[in-house]
């Protein structure tokens, strides 16, 4: 029997929410440090760039538990409460990146159908790459320069980032080509256009196998 993954969600309920250059909150080690060393063993073979639903992948029975574990009750209601939403029919939409590639981490905004963003990062923090910059995540003042942040988040140690999404939340990172291991959960919009992303969704589960995943 596995030992299950418990993400340190009193950090999360105690973690300031920063307003600069909009509402986002950072919870470093969300994932504690053994759990971080028991998931690097775990991590699912992904050959290429872009987003795979969870269902596209073998993943080992500790890695679904943590998916599993991220989409219940307790992630959400804690979110909703920080940031004063209300997110109890709100469908969730996960996916795993694992390989950032040159054209990935350009300025953008995410999509307006989904709500909030929530980006756990396992990588480890011994890459050379993070100190100079590269694939650091960077919270933006505008929409069209990378160097002008108000935060800027390094992808490691289980660090969680979290931002309701809205009309500047501008963020992007420096290019950075390798693995960068992400879980991207997504709080969704109920309405016609979220409903078309998820279905989407659950047809790249079907259309994202073989022969990218090992």
């Amino acid at each position: 029997m596995i030992q299950p993954v418990i993400p340190d969600y009193a950090a999360l309920e105690a973690a300031t929410v920063s307003t600069e250059p909009f509402a986002h909150a950072v919870v470093p080690d969300f994932i504690r440090a053994d759990d971080l060393r028991a998931l690097a063993a775990s991590l699912p073979v992904i050959r290429s760039g872009g987003s795979f639903p969870p269902q596209a992948l073998g993943l080992t029975p500790l890695m679904a538990q943590l998916v599993d574990e991220l989409q219940q009750p307790r992630l959400r209601g804690i979110i909703a409460t920080k940031f004063g939403l209300d997110l109890d029919d709100a469908p969730t939409m996960l996916t795993l990146r694992w390989r950032t590639r040159a054209k990935d981490g350009r300025i953008h905004r995410d999509s307006a159908c989904k709500r909030v963003t929530v980006l756990l990062y396992l990588n480890a923090a011994d890459n050379a790459a993070w100190s100079r910059h590269e694939g650091c995540l960077r919270l933006l003042r505008n929409g069209h320069d990378l160097e002008d942040f108000a935060a800027e988040i390094a992808p490691v140690n289980g660090t969680l980032v979290i931002f309701p999404n809205g009309p500047d939340t501008w963020h992007g990172h420096r290019q950075y080509v390798g693995p960068r291991h992400t879980i991207q959960l997504n709080y969704m919009a109920n309405d016609a256009s979220a409903r078309n992303e998820l279905r989407r969704h659950r047809l790249s589960a079907l259309t994202k196998r073989l022969p990218w995943v090992a």
